[in-house]
């Protein structure tokens, strides 16, 4: 990666013009050939770029033309050069999530008594013609529940496993079918949704599903 401080002026001609006036900014110049221009605000969104695949050329020792395979161009006029290094960053792992929905099924896949008393698992990934619902399960009566997990459970979710009990109620071995929606965290409208629908909510503590805490030694 290249890191260029710069007084500069940005110009972009493509599906429509831009004009970025003279300003002290940062120019960063990825090994994918990426091209980002960054103020000091704005938090990580840069002023302008170029995506990959992109060209950059040095035209002359103060304008860089940045060009992709549509033509769109960045033109960059450096006024003054204040900062230029290159980093080799070398191979990186990418960002490791914890507490991801998978991880959440996995954990609730063996602890299926959360969901009630009775509940047994019958399989993950229970699949539908629109999709795997997370969970497909018997409850205390022997009744099937599929089950729907999310971190956030919004409207969307509740939208998501209506499909699914849709779907799975028109099979005669698996009907009648009712639903349950699990969540770290269940919106307010997403609530109101699920029990209008006859959907049971489910919120998950996934810190004491994964052994991390006791919720009975908690004074609050």
């Amino acid at each position: 990666m290249r890191l260029v401080i710069a007084r500069c002026s940005v110009d972009y001609a493509g599906r429509l013009t831009a004009h970025l006036p003279l300003a002290t900014r940062l120019l960063l110049i990825k090994a994918d050939g990426s091209v980002s221009i960054h103020a000091d605000d704005r938090a990580y969104k840069p002023l302008n770029w170029m995506s990959p695949p992109c060209w950059l050329v040095e035209e002359a020792p103060h304008l860089w033309r940045v060009q992709n395979k549509a033509g769109e161009q960045l033109v960059i006029t450096l006024e003054e050069i204040l900062h230029d290094t290159s980093h080799e960053l070398g191979f990186d792992p990418g960002l490791v999530k914890d507490g991801v929905e998978a991880h959440l099924q996995e954990l609730l896949a063996d602890q299926v008594e959360l969901l009630g008393t009775g509940f047994t698992l019958v399989r993950r990934e229970f699949p539908t013609p629109v999709g795997p619902v997370d969970l497909l399960c018997r409850d205390a009566n022997n009744k099937v529940v599929a089950v729907e997990i999310k971190r956030r459970g919004d409207i969307d979710g509740v939208e998501q496993l209506t499909r699914y009990l849709d779907l799975l109620g028109r099979d005669p071995l698996l009907a009648p079918i009712t639903g349950v929606f699990a969540a770290q965290q269940i919106k307010p409208q997403a609530r109101t949704l699920a029990e209008d629908r006859g959907i049971r909510c489910v919120v998950l503590d996934y810190e004491a599903m994964r052994g991390v805490d006791d919720p009975s030694v908690r004074l609050f």
